[in-house]
């Protein structure tokens, strides 16, 4: 039995890096994208790695072409309890840990199997304990 069309087959999701990364077009995170396509995987980011990305120098233009590529998932309150309790769960806490959180939140919460791009394995995946592949890049 094949899987229909419509249903993604899994998440790829990119933090802060890997965003920029992609609007740079890093041609490590071009082929992830051409992959993710291929494979009928959803791409996503949390809204709050924006905060994140966008700064005075970034290529706009490029950056919007970018987001038009992926689908940008909202820090909802539950999202943002359920990062909270992984940090809970990982004895971290405040603002140097609270975007990650909020990633792999939403990480967790995107249809399996997922996959991270990012520039801090270690701290993504203590923060999803296994239940994502964390790549780094």
């Amino acid at each position: 039995m094949t899987r229909s069309p419509a249903v993604p087959g899994g998440t790829l999701v990119l933090d802060s890096e890997g965003l920029s990364r992609a609007v740079l077009r890093d041609r490590t995170v071009t082929g992830w994208f051409a992959l993710a396509r291929a494979d009928d995987l959803r791409v996503i980011t949390s809204a709050a790695t924006l905060v994140e990305v966008v700064h005075p120098r970034i290529n706009r233009p490029a950056l919007e072409w970018t987001l038009s590529r992926l689908i940008v998932e909202p820090v909802t309150e539950p999202i943002a309890r359920h990062a909270a309790a992984l940090l809970a769960d990982t004895g971290r806490h405040g603002h140097k840990y609270a975007v990650d959180a909020m990633l792999s939140a939403t990480a967790l919460a995107a249809p399996g199997p997922v996959t991270i791009l990012t520039s801090d394995p270690e701290g993504l995946t203590a923060l999803c304990s296994g239940q994502a592949t964390v790549i780094k890049i």
